[in-house]
Formats: structure tokens, sequence, C-alpha cells
């Protein structure tokens, strides 16, 4: 037994230093940004031994920081025991490939692109949700196989047996051409899928019912907020992009009139834009909404900035003209005096706690306010063979007087635009 020692099953952290360069422009600083990547590497499972920066006006082409920095950081790799090196913005394919060959193997060197998509891909669970990751990752790859197969490339300039048959070459081409097609295949599958949502949301469009959107940055507490509204267990965690695939659920407003609530993905600055391409289908749940509710951690030192760069996907996606009410969240966490702050800064804005049941109820008074604006008195004289329309009454329209005749429902109610689009053929007049 002496000479067997039990080893933990446990899985060890990667040991990670981040890199961030320092160009003195953009609206989050080098600290507040690297700060954020740290959050994204340690929801990724690191353990991050060592944070450097450095400053400069333009990044170095060939290695992204100086030749100086290449080596302090060379050194750090070796006396930390460090099993990667993440950059804290995206790398051309060759600054990857010397900054690997300068930390030599088996040390990694990835970028926050990179460590987003390795996140997204564990938390991915739908189907959709698995192949719009797998579209982004074999996007990024693509362009970085020649330096994935730069030890096989780099036999053929040493000459030698079998350097005349290319074989690095030869295997670039081949990977090139699967993955071109995987990608094809992929984009094919996810049109297909986005051609079944467009069918469900212009039924649900069609039925009359109110959507509502939750975006926000990662980590904003929409999850939770949807939970609280729907008395649903949607996965809830206090770590970025705990949400990944999107979540609809159906809400009875108190005038009786019923909304769904979707949750998205959260949102984060330097999104990488491949991943928002990936995720154009996902994110369409809110494109296709009739109000967006922008969750904000109102506790967030960044909160303003995380707001902005909310504001900066909408626009991208080309939903920033619908309606929206900001939404503060975790306000429980504020006191008085920065709550009146926010009120004063924010007049239209809602405060909430999302986790203690706060202003939940003010804030489903402003969503129905929402729902109801542009709707109209109507009445109408359903008869009762049109037994769908009249449970359509019921659920999508404020009931303001009805009674039941020999011909049918009688009714006067609030409705919609589109409610009253399908109620025109039957509308009463005494």
């Amino acid at each position: 037994m002496g000479r067997f020692k039990p080893h933990s099953t446990a899985p060890v952290k990667e040991r990670a230093i981040l890199v961030g360069v320092d160009q003195g422009k953009g609206a989050w600083s080098i600290e507040e940004s690297l700060d954020e990547l740290r959050r994204l590497a340690e929801t990724d499972g690191a353990e991050v031994v060592y944070v450097a920066t450095q400053r400069l006006d333009h990044p170095v082409p060939k290695t992204y920081i100086g030749s100086g920095k290449v080596e302090e950081i060379a050194t750090l790799v070796r006396n930390l025991d460090a099993d990667v090196v993440i950059f804290d913005d995206e790398l051309s394919p060759s600054q990857q490939s010397n900054l690997e060959r300068a930390f030599k193997e088996p040390t990694k060197v990835i970028d926050r692109t990179a460590l987003i998509l390795d996140i997204f891909g564990v938390h991915a669970h739908t189907r959709e949700g698995r192949l719009q990751v797998q579209l982004a990752q074999l996007q990024y790859v693509l362009p970085r196989l020649r330096g994935m197969w730069s030890h096989l490339v780099g036999e053929q300039t040493r000459g030698g047996i079998g350097s005349r048959f290319g074989q690095g070459e030869s295997q670039l081409e081949v990977d090139r051409r699967l993955i071109r097609n995987r990608i094809a295949t992929l984009r094919e599958e996810l049109r297909r899928l986005e051609q079944r949502r467009n069918v469900q949301s212009k039924a649900r469009w069609e039925s009359g019912i109110y959507r509502v959107a939750l975006v926000g940055y990662t980590n904003a507490g929409k999850s939770t907020l949807l939970n609280r509204l729907t008395d649903s267990d949607v996965y809830v965690r206090d770590e970025l992009f705990a949400t990944l695939d999107p979540t609809t659920r159906a809400l009875d407003l108190e005038e009786g009139r019923k909304i769904t609530l979707t949750d998205t993905v959260g949102f984060i600055q330097k999104l990488p834009t491949t991943l928002v391409e990936s995720f154009k289908s996902t994110l369409a749940e809110a494109l296709a909404a009739d109000l967006i509710l922008k969750v904000v951690d109102a506790s967030d030192p960044h909160a303003k900035k995380e707001l902005a760069a909310v504001d900066d996907v909408l626009r991208e996606i080309g939903a920033a003209d619908i309606r929206s009410v900001v939404v503060f969240n975790k306000c429980d966490m504020l006191d008085e005096d920065q709550r009146r702050a926010l009120s004063l800064e924010h007049p239209e804005a809602v405060q909430i706690s999302a986790l203690e049941g706060l202003g939940v109820s003010g804030l489903l008074y402003r969503i129905a306010q929402e729902a109801s604006e542009g709707d109209s008195t109507i009445t109408v004289l359903v008869p009762y063979e049109k037994g769908m329309l009249i449970k359509m009454v019921h659920e999508r329209c404020q009931i303001v007087r009805e009674e039941y005749v020999q011909e049918g429902l009688k009714a006067t109610v609030r409705a919609s635009k589109r409610m009253s689009d399908f109620l025109a053929p039957y509308a009463y007049n005494d």
C-alpha cells in the first residue's frame, strides 16, 4: 500500500495569467476590463495567479504586447507554473502563434473571445444553443488553423524524408475544407430552426399575446426576475452567462391580460462579433418583443457602462427602436440616498429587488401600462361557436362589462390594436 498514493479525482483549476493593453481609450478603464476578464476566467474554472498590463498607443503587430513584456510574462509563466495566458482583447492568428512559441508548450494562449466561447460551450443546453456555439467556435478557429499545424508545416522547411509530400499543408487544407463544410451545415440547420421560431413567433403575434423580453448585462438578475414574476425555477447562479438559452414563460396580469416573458442571453462589453452573428436567432427574441425590459444591477459600480453596452448590442441587432423600460434590480443593496439619486437621474426607470420581491408589484403595473398603451374600447358580440375567440377575449383583453345573451358573449373590452382587428367583424352597436 505504501507504494501507491491515492490521487484526488476533483478537477484541478488551471492557473491563469491575465494580460491587458491600456490604449487610453474606450469607456472602460483597463482595471475595470481586466476585473471583468478575471470573473470570466473564474467562471470558466481558472485560478488567476497574476495580472499584467502594458500602456501602448497601438498593439504590437507581431505579439500584441512589446518584446520586453513578452519576456517578462514568459518568466512569470515558468515561475508561477501557469497553464494559460489570457489576453483581454482578440488576438490575430499570427499573434497567438508567436506568443505560444514565446511562452513554450504546454502553456496555452487564448483571448477574451476564446474564453467567452468556452463558457458558452459549457452553458449551452438546447440544440439551437449548442449549434450556435459550434458555429461561433468554428468561425473563430478557421483562420487560426495554420498556427495549429505549424509544427508540420515547419517540417517541410527543414527538408528531409517525408518533406516532399507537404503533409502539414495537405492536412491544413483538409481541415479547412471540413470546417467550411461544417459551418455551412450548421448555418443551414440554424436557418431551419429560425424559420420554425419565426412561425411560432408569428403565431404568438397573431394570437394577440403581448411579448416582453428581459435583456441586460450578464449577471444582472434577469433569471431571478423571471422566476419571481412567473413562479418558475429557471437556473440561477452568481456567475457570468449562467443563462444562455432563451426561456419563455406566460404571465397573467392583474387586469386579466396574458403576456409572455422571455429571458435572453446576458450581454457583455467586447462581445465577440462572431458570437453576436451566431446568436442573432436567439437575440431575435428581443427583436420580436413588444416591450424590452433592460435589467440593470443597480449595486454594480459599472451600472451606467453596462447599460450602455446593452444599448450597443440592441442597436447592433436592430432592436433599438422597440419600446423599453429600464429596471434597476438589486436595489435592496442600496441605501436611501443612493435610491433617491437613482430616481433623480432615471425618473422613468423602475427600482426593484427580484430576490426580495421589493418593487415587483410596481413593475407589473408598469408592464400593464405599457401593454395597454394604444388600447381602445370596443363592444363585441361573439357567437358561442367561436369558442377559441371567446377564450382569447378573456385572456387577451381587459373586460369592462360582459353578459351572455342568446346569440353569444356580449362584452365591452379594452383591447390592443391587434385584438381590435380580430374582433372588428364582431363589433356590436346598440
